[in-house]
């Protein structure tokens, strides 16, 4: 079983009882991870893509539930998030970089066996081109609030914001009231998510912006890798048409599942819902 460096976590949050933060040594240099096991026999392996703008913390509280439910999880940071490698040049940030990662950090945590793959939001763009790119490597997909195509028009605020002041600008457009004020005096989770923004590359920010205006619809490439897959997103979810989902399950032939009381982030807002619909799914496509 492969065994990964321990590291500090990231920022003061706590970490969950019985996660670990780990370091994986990609290529693009090291991408840290949540890592966890459940107490027994594992039922299989998962590996969780964050979102835009995110990283592995939009799951500290939610994965220890799929331990619970039987699964060992790796949670990463991808390359220019948060506290993973961040190369300098929007160029090392194509579609095609993402995926690659991913691709990788399958290998590395599947320890020589097909791992489900969970994208969220942009992270299922990632998931799903590594998914086109390397079948074998995935028992089964997971698209998490993620839609087939990206759209004009789409984060360019976000990416005129960068442009201007980069990845801290962006956060202080948005909350222009921490300005100046310690992290002593915010609460916890507001003084993280200021000091993510801080070091999120502004490289990262540009590029995933773009891909999420222009990423093309590849739903038939998707359908013909023949990967188990199953869409789900929460019943409020407003950051990409439900629509726009629900068609792209019925032409991959995908299972599809609306969380209640869930919208973008429904491993937050419903994580036990989320945790039971997902444990439902992998414990249908487990090893033979």
């Amino acid at each position: 079983m492969a065994e990964f460096r321990q590291i500090a976590p990231f920022g003061a949050l706590p970490v969950g009882d019985g996660v670990s933060v780990v370091a994986l040594p990609a290529a693009v240099g090291e991408l840290t991870a949540f890592h966890v096991k459940p107490s027994g026999l594992a039922r299989g392996t998962v590996l969780i893509v964050p979102g835009f703008t995110g990283s592995k913390e939009d799951f500290r509280t939610f994965v220890p539930l799929l331990a619970e439910r039987g699964f060992e999880v790796y949670a990463y940071s991808q390359r220019g998030q948060a506290d993973s490698a961040a190369p300098s040049g929007v160029e090392n940030y194509a579609l095609a970089d993402f995926a690659r990662d991913a691709i990788e950090v399958a290998g590395l945590v599947g320890d020589g066996q097909p791992v489900h793959l969970l994208g969220h939001s942009f992270g299922g763009c990632v998931a799903r081109a590594a998914a086109i790119a390397q079948p074998a490597v995935f028992r089964s997909l997971t698209l998490l609030c993620s839609g087939p195509n990206g759209w004009p028009g789409r984060h360019q605020d976000t990416t005129d914001a960068v442009a201007a002041g980069g990845s801290i600008g962006l956060w202080y457009r948005d909350n222009p009231d921490t300005h100046g004020v310690s992290d002593a005096h915010l609460d916890p989770e507001l003084a993280f998510l200021r000091l993510r923004a801080e070091r999120t590359s502004s490289d990262n920010l540009l590029a995933a912006a773009d891909i999420l205006r222009n990423d093309p619809d590849t739903t038939e490439e998707l359908r013909q890798a023949r990967i188990p897959t199953l869409v789900a997103h929460g019943e409020h979810d407003d950051k990409w048409p439900i629509d726009w989902q629900r068609d792209m399950a019925e032409r991959l032939g995908a299972r599809y599942a609306v969380i209640p009381r869930g919208a973008h982030s429904p491993q937050v807002e419903a994580p036990e819902a989320t945790a039971n619909a997902l444990a439902d799914f992998w414990g249908a496509h487990v090893a033979a």
